[in-house]
């Protein structure tokens, strides 16, 4: 029985229940405080887009840039130089230069 001397006997104490007195209040923030340090903040933010935008891409990135944006324009003029009667015809003639190969195979279900 000594090793069960040392046993804490009684209820279990849990955080957040009981005395009110016990729990740790709550303090008021200050709420002019965290108006002024937003204020500061929205100078900052203003200050900082009056000055520019500053590109920080390499002359790499801006070169990829600028051909792909190319690469684009060119393909929409493309799409857009033919009507869609004629992209049709284009794709019945690719495929009527294709083997039977790729034909669909007829089933029949009488077998």
């Amino acid at each position: 029985m000594a090793e069960y001397s040392n046993v804490q006997k009684g209820s279990l104490k849990l955080k957040g229940v009981g005395d009110l007195s016990s729990a740790k209040k709550k303090k008021k923030k200050d709420k002019e405080r965290k108006r002024l340090e937003q204020q500061i903040m929205t100078t900052e933010n203003e200050e900082e887009t009056e000055q520019g935008y500053t590109d920080k891409r390499t002359p790499a990135q801006m070169a990829f840039d600028k051909m792909q944006e190319k690469r684009q324009i060119e393909r929409i003029l493309n799409k857009a130089s033919q009507t869609h009667k004629q992209r049709v015809e284009d794709f019945n003639r690719h495929l009527d230069t294709l083997t039977e190969h790729y034909d669909i195979p007829k089933v029949s279900w009488t077998k």
